[in-house]
This record gives C-alpha cells, structure tokens and sequence, in this order.
C-alpha cells in the first residue's frame, strides 16, 4: 500500500508542479499566488486571481480539465490495493471468457 500511495504522490505533487510552473510562466503570477492558484484549481475549488491573458485563459482551462482527471487517478491509485485485498479475502480468481469456474475436488472416503 505505501508502493501505491507513493505513486498517487508523485501523480499529486507533479500535477501541483505543472500547475505553478504554468501559472508562473504564462500568466506571469508570482510564485506564492502560483501556487494558490494551482492547488485551489487541482483541489477541485477554482482560481483565485483573475486570469488576465489569453495564453493564461487557454491554461488554466486545459489544466482545470487534466485536474479533473488527475484527482481521479489519485484515488484509483489509493483505492486499488484495499480492493485488490478484498478480492482475496472473497477468493475471486479471474479466469479468462469461456473457461469454466474451477471446482473444488471432492474428497473420497477411503
């Protein structure tokens, strides 16, 4: 599960990254409101500052919608072991289309 959670992580600190990186460059925010700008966007809130150019709009309108995508992704990635654990705890083995459930064997009194 840490395997995991450190890979949701650097999912999170990297799309946080992104954003301030982008915030900073194209819309020319300084670096503190950067990084408010892209944790409220990535945490689900919105802007905070108003966005003033066109590149900026463009910006804060893909990375807005790659958030989206991002938090679920996070939560995929936190999810998946506690799943897979309940998988096992119900025994459930995959099989491929077609194949039969396999059966246990009966045992034969000897």
């Amino acid at each position: 599960m840490a395997r995991w959670g450190l890979a949701a992580s650097v999912v999170l600190f990297g799309s946080l990254a992104l954003g301030v990186c982008g915030y900073h460059l194209i819309e020319g925010q300084h670096w503190i409101d950067a990084l408010l700008n892209a944790s409220m966007i990535l945490g689900g809130m919105g802007p905070v500052d108003p966005l003033r150019t066109k590149a900026g709009k463009l910006f804060a309108s893909f990375y807005a919608l790659y958030s989206g995508l991002a938090i679920i992704s996070v939560a995929g990635l936190m999810i998946a072991p506690a799943a897979h654990r309940m998988l096992h705890m119900f025994h459930v083995e995959g099989r491929t289309p077609g194949e039969e459930p396999k059966r246990p064997k009966r045992r034969t009194r000897s």
